[in-house]
């Protein structure tokens, strides 16, 4: 009995911390369902990464605009907080990170790609330079 209620307890934990993303206004999409909601209007693409690793490949219209860089809120001020900004990284982890700052900025829908542009290119999607 007390592992199903132990069970139970750790199901709804797991949905509730879903739910809380998707109501902070980030949302976490695989390559098909990203490639699907690029091509929405007013969509802005934005590649977090590094300018090197830019200049290296990157997904077709994504501007630069570097998470790590001193200049990345001024960068950001540049886009309108209410249209959908959709961001990626190599793996997700700086994505994951412009995200947070993007929402603490005022944006209010944010989506991530799941595996950075890492695995955008081992689903064979197009890169360019």
């Amino acid at each position: 009995m007390k592992i199903r209620v132990l069970s139970l307890l750790v199901l709804f934990l797991a949905l509730t911390s879903c739910l809380k993303n998707q109501s902070e206004g980030v949302q976490v999409l695989d390559v098909a369902k990203y490639e699907k909601k690029m091509t929405q209007p007013d969509v802005q693409l934005v590649d977090v990464r590094t300018l090197g690793e830019y200049s290296e490949g990157h997904i077709e219209n994504a501007v630069n605009m570097d998470v790590t860089a001193d200049d990345f809120d001024a960068k950001v001020a540049s886009l309108d907080k209410e249209k959908p900004v959709m961001v990626y990284c190599k793996l997700g982890g700086r994505s994951s990170k412009a995200a947070t700052r993007l929402k603490e900025l005022g944006f209010k829908n944010i989506i991530d790609l799941e595996g950075g542009i890492t695995s955008w290119t081992s689903e064979n999607k197009q890169t360019v330079k």
